[in-house]
């Protein structure tokens, strides 16, 4: 039953039970014994016992019911268990033969109407209710998007901070290791699965035969990465090196980051190779530019990737980049 409607009785439902309850009891005293039943305090029915003592008269059974529904409409808290005992009792009525026979029709009647009105507030209610849920959902959506973006408008604007701050290192091995770590965070700030670097230990022991800087998963396929922060143009020994890397390793690409530009000669190797593997040459300034314009990744290393393949061009720039 609708809580409320319980918790506080509404005028039109106030109004029907002021109609119906003297209607259900034959008497004034039955009147005042169906609310003493339904749990209203007897200090609330005092002074209509002693009115009737002294002259019965002078108040009837719509008085009475008036008087006593108007009481526990104010109670509040108080007299909720009351309230939503006496709408119990009335909706719940079915034997009007203890009604008096002119008031039978009427009183059911009312007892219908009653329950036809509970019902359609409860309807009601369930509607607000689910739009309630529905708008504090959206709302709770609406604020986790917002959040979300934010975070990652900050990580973006952090991560090009620690771009710029690479420049600042004047210590070679430093600045390749710690321009490692931020590719790896750029990739994951972008979701494109990632294995950090790692190396490759010989079990014949002859100690670490391969690094690998990192390896990404773009749409089903590994790539390895290599990246490089050289003054001079990456050229045809370097790239070749990460090319043996990738024919040693069943349907591996190759992704080549450097700080600098390449070499003819490195591009025309990398070109010679891409009927049998895929590989792109990409320079630090190209992810860099994507950070600045607010970019994707993912969707430059694909367009970089396709040109690759298509055009058998590995050091492709894509539109608008």
């Amino acid at each position: 039953m609708n809580d409320l409607i319980i918790y506080h009785y509404p005028p039109e439902l106030m109004s029907l039970l002021i109609d119906t309850i003297p209607l259900l009891q034959k008497s004034k005293i039955d009147v005042v014994t169906f609310f003493r039943g339904a749990g209203v305090s007897e200090l609330l029915l005092t002074d209509i016992r002693q009115q009737l003592t002294r002259d019965s008269s002078t108040i009837n059974k719509y008085e009475i019911t008036r008087r006593v529904l108007k009481n526990i409409n104010e109670g509040a808290d108080k007299t909720i268990k009351a309230r939503r005992e006496i709408l119990k009792r009335v909706v719940e009525f079915e034997n009007f033969d203890s009604c008096w026979p002119d008031d039978r029709l009427k009183a059911k009647g009312l007892v219908a109407s009653i329950r036809e009105l509970i019902n359609v507030k409860d309807t009601f209610t369930k509607i607000n209710n689910e739009l309630d849920r529905t708008r504090v959902e959206r709302i709770r959506l609406q604020k986790e998007k917002d959040d979300k973006l934010n975070n990652y408008r900050q990580e973006s604007e952090c991560l090009k901070n620690d771009f710029f701050a690479l420049f600042s290192l004047n210590d070679p091995y430093k600045r390749g290791k710690t321009l490692e770590t931020v590719i790896n965070r750029l990739f994951q700030h972008y979701n494109i699965l990632i294995r950090e670097a790692f190396v490759v230990v010989s079990q014949e022991g002859e100690g670490i035969i391969e690094q690998i800087d990192g390896v990404i998963s773009i749409d089903g396929m590994l790539y390895l990465v290599e990246i490089k922060w050289w003054k001079d143009p990456v050229g045809r020994p370097e790239v070749s090196e990460h090319l043996v890397r990738l024919f040693t390793r069943d349907g591996v690409g190759g992704i080549f980051i450097s700080a600098s530009d390449y070499t003819k000669a490195a591009v025309t190797t990398c070109k010679e190779v891409l009927a049998q593997r895929t590989i792109t040459l990409c320079t630090l300034h190209e992810v860099v530019n994507i950070l600045q314009e607010g970019g994707n990744l993912l969707e430059f290393l694909r367009k970089k990737l396709e040109i690759a393949r298509i055009e058998k061009n590995p050091y492709g720039n894509p539109l608008g980049i």
